[in-house]
């Protein structure tokens, strides 16, 4: 049961109902994943589905890497509902299923692609350690720049928030989906 109480149209301020509305109108198409949670501070949820938005739609790395990336950072943390949620997109981005599988397992991917490889070794050693070694950095920028290489740090940091937001706030499986972390 999720900790966070649930905001209903008559318990929202004027500013929750205004930043409700604006998260639900969205590309999101809802109230979902942490976005609960985050309304009951509505200036924050606002600057972090703004963030959100960026993050996901709008870096310039292909759907394939982003949600690599993702998947590197719902599996450091044990974010049941965030691998549940973007698993289906790392798969229609075209990540391979083996990749994810070996994520979600917790082993290194055998099989990657030079750009895959350079995203996971990246993300997974800022998970581990805290911060990427100059080799990782180095061929992560060769390949993405150093733009690609702050929007990998953006997404590792928004969803680590994410998953830390899922994670306390103890949001549920949809009914019917077994915990990939079980």
């Amino acid at each position: 049961m999720p900790r966070f109480s649930a905001l209903t149209e008559a318990s929202m301020t004027p500013r929750q109902r205004e930043v409700a509305a604006n998260i639900a109108a969205g590309a999101r198409g809802g109230l979902k994943g942490p976005f609960p949670a985050w309304l009951h501070s509505p200036e924050m949820a606002e600057l972090f589905q703004r963030l959100g938005r960026f993050i996901r739609w709008e870096t310039s790395l292909p759907p394939r890497l982003s949600e690599l990336a993702i998947l590197v950072t719902a599996a450091r943390w044990r974010a049941r509902f965030e691998w549940f949620a973007h698993h289906r997109l790392a798969m229609e981005g075209g990540l391979s299923p083996e990749i994810a599988e070996d994520i979600r397992i917790g082993r290194i991917p055998r099989a990657m692609a030079e750009d895959e490889a350079a995203v996971f070794h990246f993300v997974h050693e800022l998970q581990t350690t805290g911060g990427v070694s100059e080799g990782r950095f180095e061929a992560a920028r060769a390949l993405f720049g150093e733009k690609g290489c702050a929007e990998l740090l953006g997404i590792a940091g928004y969803y680590t928030a994410v998953s830390f937001t899922l994670n306390v706030a103890e949001v549920p499986l949809p009914e019917g989906v077994a915990d990939p972390f079980a």
